[in-house]
């Protein structure tokens, strides 16, 4: 008698278990899913050294810097706007790896962000920040541009689309 109640329970908890991989399968996958999480900034690097016909713009960002969120919605539009064209907008989230599951994640699922997301948590700044730009003080929102050999950094927030595409038209046009 015991045996059968075991099986049965085991019986519901597979079925239940199947239900939920079918719905799971069956729902669209989603923008907000975790993002790769850079605990060096070494193995991230390779997103600067591209060299292509792309236009890269990588912006860095965090859910706790209020001009930073304002300013997502501009590269949510680029991305939006030179869909299928050779510009690629990447978003580098500087949030706290103690923070990553309490308020980053939270945060994308709510903003469903479609540019790709990436997270550098390598508490050492000072050595990876002169490899971004010689100039860069680590303030944020900071954004890299580039095309091949072609930079260009800007530590400031945009003020609107326009302000932002206007960087991104010219290395297009280049």
């Amino acid at each position: 008698m015991r045996y059968s109640f075991v099986f049965v329970l085991l019986l519901s908890l597979s079925a239940a278990c199947t239900q939920n991989q079918v719905s799971t399968e069956q729902q669209p996958e989603q923008a907000s899913a975790t993002p790769p999480v850079y605990r060096s900034f070494e193995e991230l690097a390779p997103l600067f050294e591209q060299q292509n016909d792309t236009t890269y713009v990588i912006n860095f960002w965090a859910t706790w810097c209020k001009p930073c969120v304002e300013e997502l919605p501009y590269f949510e539009q680029l991305h939006n706007r030179y869909g299928g064209q050779k510009v690629k907008v990447v978003l580098v989230s500087l949030d706290f790896e103690n923070q990553i599951e309490k308020k980053l994640l939270p945060f994308l699922a709510k903003h469903q962000l479609q540019s790709e997301v990436r997270v550098l948590v390598d508490g050492d700044a000072n050595g990876w920040i002169p490899k971004i730009d010689e100039s860069w003080s680590g303030a944020i929102p900071a954004t890299l541009f580039y095309r091949n050999a072609e930079r260009q950094f800007e530590e400031r927030q945009f003020d609107d689309f326009d302000d932002l595409n206007n960087i991104v038209k010219t290395f297009i046009k280049s």
